[in-house]
């Protein structure tokens, strides 16, 4: 018990047991998070010293820097923090859920469904309707693809492995229908609607980021206080009914918040790859198997990434922007193939 800190309320009503170490490594990725996030604010094309950055986002730096910083630089930078925060939580819920360390929202074809979704709005409706649609859209094609999968992994209840197995072949399928979607219709914007499936933050505004921020707030949240259903889930379902927890329930509400989250990031940062599948297994590096320290580091160590790659993107081939996707995929397709590997006896 010495490793953790013991909170309760004055009235005795709710208790909490928090991990030390999960602190230390909470505070020390919230402070590289605020370091990556001023040396991007001030590295571009126009180049704002780090003392420069703090000012002006308190509206004290030269006019100049306040737009460029708080107009330009800074809604960017939050949506690469939340999508890459709530892609890294959306990863962490399924491999917790389904007790599959290859999980993730790629994986199982949430992505793919916002995506189809999405580049259908290109490519059909994006000269009749606003393109600040797109979003809704995105998470509308995201919650309906999740709605199929578990229907579809039905069958007297749904099973982790068949959760996994329909999600992998509608995966394929929603990939099948983008790329005609791009290849066969004249009037589709292919550029744009590549550019949007490989994943970027590029031209984000404050309106991407009042888009995201309140499904942000309240899901990481609600995805903390389902933690113990998340870890007693891992020891079996049999073993999870024993103990009180309803189960088919209880996965339901982790699947709605996982593609949520996932919905909302790829609504406004397009398919970033891959943050959901290696941040949760960073984090267990660092803080154990336990969900409830491994959601918080997982959700920081997926902004770092995502934040990373789009000021690696930003920056190494001026005067291009290059998509983070590219960033996250170069990473993380390689880690995926090293995950097979390890994982090829498993049963």
């Amino acid at each position: 018990m010495k490793a953790y800190i013991p909170l309760r309320s004055r009235s005795r009503r709710w208790s909490l047991l928090v991990h030390k170490r999960t602190v230390a490594v909470s505070a020390a990725l919230l402070l590289v998070c605020a370091l990556v996030g001023i040396v991007s604010t001030g590295l571009g094309d126009m180049y704002i010293s780090p003392l420069e950055v703090v000012r002006s986002l308190f509206g004290a730096g030269a006019e100049e820097h306040q737009m460029v910083v708080r107009e330009l630089r800074l809604p960017r930078l939050l949506v690469a923090l939340m999508a890459g925060a709530s892609l890294a939580a959306s990863g962490a819920i399924l491999q917790g859920m389904i007790r599959n360390p290859l999980a993730s929202p790629d994986m199982i074809g949430v992505t793919g469904g916002a995506s189809t979704a999405a580049v259908a709005f290109l490519a059909f409706w994006s000269g009749q309707a606003s393109i600040r649609l797109l979003p809704l859209v995105a998470m509308t094609g995201a919650l309906q693809f999740s709605a199929v999968l578990y229907v579809l992994a039905w069958r007297k209840g749904v099973t982790p492995l068949r959760l996994v197995l329909v999600g992998v072949g509608m995966a394929s399928l929603t990939s099948a229908a983008t790329t005609m979607m791009i290849v066969f219709h004249p009037k589709n914007d292919a550029g744009q609607a590549y550019q949007w499936l490989t994943g970027s933050v590029y031209a984000a505004n404050w309106e991407n980021v009042l888009s995201i921020l309140p499904w942000t707030a309240v899901l990481l949240p609600l995805a903390y206080g389902l933690a113990r259903h998340v870890n007693i889930g891992q020891l079996g379902d049999d073993v999870a009914a024993s103990a009180g927890s309803a189960v088919e329930a209880k996965r339901l509400l982790l699947l709605f918040v996982s593609v949520a989250l996932a919905g909302a990031a790829v609504a406004v940062g397009g398919g970033i790859g891959f943050v959901g599948l290696i941040a949760p297994h960073m984090a267990r590096k660092l803080v154990g198997a336990s969900f409830d320290a491994v959601l918080p580091v997982a959700a920081l160590l997926g902004a770092v990434i995502v934040m990373a790659a789009d000021l690696a993107g930003r920056t190494l081939f001026l005067p291009l922007d290059i998509p983070v996707g590219v960033f996250t995929s170069a990473v993380g397709a390689p880690y995926f193939i090293y995950l097979l590997y390890t994982h090829r006896n498993s049963r």
